[in-house]
């Protein structure tokens, strides 16, 4: 497929990141939409009805987990100091069948410790995560949301009750790739998005309150290949062009199978994820990362059900800007 000139494309000004930024940024605001206090941005189109809707969707109570493997072989190679996480045992079998007695009458435990980045494996994207010219979500300064000691008011653990509803899987590589897969560098448009709600079926439409999955493919090629620079080198992703996409679907969050959401190289020379630029700081929107989407992706495909109920809440640590998730979709 020629990723050149992808389908319905828009004229973004690719010489001009900063206008076409600022532009989004203002057409996309959702600042003050739910008050000069809010920290949920668009968590707050998931209500409990939505809620209600994701449950009734479990027809045969199959799970799937979309989360990556959090351990020593991830894709992580330093970049601002991310790294694979680290997995130790403080106590072990061998101190219970071996060592000293811990505890009385021959009971014995295992007990062990994690170092990790928050963002080293599947997770999602606080809305501290993200600022555009020292503003962070809401308009509020991005210093006084992000101290030293964390989000001081968006920190992930906001959020930690909301995430569960209706989830959607928009299986881009399939409906529109070469065997199942998006080259790197390929920019997913409102279009791509739409022919692959098409190919699926009405059912898999996505709106208010949904949870939407976008696979690409890159995580299969990167098993099949190993990880090369799947941790911020080339990717398929969204387009910009998917901005208002984004804001006018109203939907809750959106995930993908890539390291960083949106197309890689970016679509303007020398800019850096100006997708997130909007996304995060005006739209207010939750993004998910390097998700597990083939066991559920063959699963859709099989039976031609798209839509499901997705729980991803994330760990709730206190004052974090992304945390690691286990996301369930049961069918």
């Amino acid at each position: 497929m020629d990723t050149s000139l992808p389908l319905g494309f828009g004229s973004i000004d690719h010489g001009d990141a900063e206008k076409a930024i600022a532009e989004a940024a203002v057409r996309c605001s959702n600042e003050g939409r739910w008050g000069a206090d809010d920290v949920l941005g668009t968590l707050n189109f998931l209500d409990d009805a939505k809620r209600v809707q994701g449950a009734a969707l479990v027809r045969r109570g199959r799970s799937f987990s979309l989360a990556q493997r959090f351990d020593q072989d991830g894709p992580q190679k330093g970049w601002r100091r991310r790294c694979n996480p680290v997995h130790t045992m403080l106590s072990s079998g061998l101190d219970a069948e071996f060592g000293p007695a811990e505890f009385p009458h021959g009971l014995g435990g295992a007990d062990d410790v994690v170092f990790m980045p928050l963002q080293a494996s599947t997770q999602w994207d606080g809305l501290g995560h993200i600022f555009d010219h020292g503003r962070a979500y809401n308009g509020r300064r991005a210093s006084e949301v992000v101290t030293s000691e964390g989000d001081q008011v968006t920190g992930i653990e906001t959020a930690a009750a909301h995430i569960a509803g209706r989830g959607v899987l928009l299986d881009v590589g399939r409906a529109v790739g070469e065997n199942g897969e998006l080259p790197d560098g390929f920019a997913i448009t409102p279009d791509h998005l739409r022919a692959t709600v098409e190919a699926q079926g009405v059912a898999s439409s996505v709106g208010r309150g949904d949870l939407v999955l976008v696979r690409t493919g890159q995580l299969a090629r990167a098993r099949r290949d190993g990880w090369g620079d799947y941790a911020g080198g080339a990717a398929p992703g969204l387009s910009f062009t998917t901005a208002d996409w984004l804001h006018g679907t109203e939907i809750a969050g959106l995930a993908t199978d890539t390291w960083g959401f949106e197309v890689r190289p970016n679509e303007f020379p020398g800019a850096f994820q100006p997708l997130h630029q909007v996304a995060i700081p005006h739209i207010g929107l939750f993004i998910g990362e390097m998700w597990d989407l083939e066991e559920l992706a063959e699963d859709c495909a099989a039976d031609g059900v798209y839509d499901f109920l997705l729980a991803a809440a994330p760990l709730p640590v206190t004052g974090a800007v992304g945390a690691p998730v286990n996301p369930l979709a049961i069918k």
